[in-house]
């Protein structure tokens, strides 16, 4: 089968031949019917994460149809539409058991440990494999898996309730996700903070009242905005230091920050005006959960969450232009939210 590889970090990626996965028991093969290019895999190519071993193919982001099924797999059957779980744990240690399998000694992630999705097949345990609703198309479905996914599971985390306000701070692919489930949570007011009036005003079209950081001070205008009271869980999905300090300062009393973004830089905080004296938490946010997809899906399915704008280009599995949309994510070009189409 065709695949697009990485052989070194700090490399481009190549397109190579190799053999088609083979399938335990247990297991299935998907056929790649989409596969997204994600921020993350600019990280992985650029070598600012360890990998497993190499050669090794990219792509987390993945739907498509399954091709063949393992002897016992009960879960799946051949032909089923079907979009990755893409954290590949054990199903039995403690972590699993209780519905937190991020955190399995054995997890290994598709793209970053073990082959991924930037190929013609991809072999998963059946466990992995979630029903795709005929009403989500293949590109929606592979998206969902990383970006919504994590900004879903961010709001869990939070304990968004009825009645609260919520601010976002960057509202690209995360962000705008975010916007859309935290009003489908019941968040009467949502903020949304970026820098960039397109994504302001696409938020804005969501539902969220726009708050331009280019021109503004974003707490401020928050505060203003809220008569003084600030918010009741602010999602930090960029990984900057300034927008982490944001987002926790902006917060009212009993207030919940949610850290989404990756950021390797220590953050400056005034532990009793900004935590302790409003009983304020700060919570960190890791990838998102199996049990978590299919409630995403429905979402989607029943149009509560709208991913009709999220792919801005669709390419084949060619490695000059995903090598491209790659440089794209890295120099932060703006429409580069691409999807590759491998069964085309």
């Amino acid at each position: 089968m065709k695949s697009v590889r990485m052989i070194e970090q700090g490399k481009p990626l190549q397109l190579q031949n190799i053999p088609i996965p083979s399938v335990g028991q247990k297991d299935i093969l998907v056929r790649v019917h989409a596969a997204g290019i994600c921020h993350s895999d600019a990280h992985y190519r650029a070598g600012r994460s360890s990998m497993g071993s190499m050669p090794i193919t990219l792509g987390h982001e993945i739907a498509g149809e399954a091709e063949f099924v393992g002897s016992q797999v009960t879960t799946v059957k051949a032909g089923q539409r079907v979009c990755v779980h893409y954290n590949l744990s054990c199903g039995d240690c403690y972590y699993c058991a209780t519905g937190n399998e991020q955190f399995c000694n054995k997890v290994r992630m598709l793209g970053h440990h073990v082959d991924g999705g930037y190929a013609e097949y991809v072999a998963v345990p059946a466990r992995n494999a979630i029903p795709l609703p005929d009403e989500i198309t293949y590109e929606a479905g592979a998206t969902l898996m990383c970006a919504s996914a994590t900004a879903f599971h961010a709001l869990r985390k939070g304990r968004v309730r009825a009645g609260e306000t919520v601010a976002v701070f960057g509202v690209g692919g995360l962000g705008l996700s975010a916007v859309q489930l935290a009003r489908a949570s019941g968040a009467v007011q949502v903020f949304a903070v970026d820098i960039k009036m397109d994504k302001l005003e696409l938020a804005s079209e969501y539902g969220a009242t726009p708050v331009d950081a280019s021109r503004l001070d974003a707490v401020d205008e928050i505060r203003k905005l809220t008569k003084g009271k600030g918010v009741d869980v602010a999602l930090e999905m960029i990984g900057l230091r300034k927008t982490m300090e944001q987002a926790i300062d902006s917060l009212g009393n009993l207030g919940r920050a949610v850290l989404v973004g990756l950021n390797q830089h220590p953050i400056e905080i005034n532990t009793y005006l900004q935590v302790l004296g409003k009983e304020a938490e700060i919570i960190g946010s890791n990838d998102h959960l199996l049990q978590e997809l299919p409630i995403l899906l429905e979402l989607v399915r029943r149009n509560i969450l709208d991913t009709s704008r999220v792919v801005s280009q669709r390419i084949p599995l060619d490695a000059d232009m995903i090598n491209q949309r790659l440089d794209d994510l890295e120099n932060y070009t703006d429409d580069v939210r691409a999807v590759i189409l491998p069964a085309q």
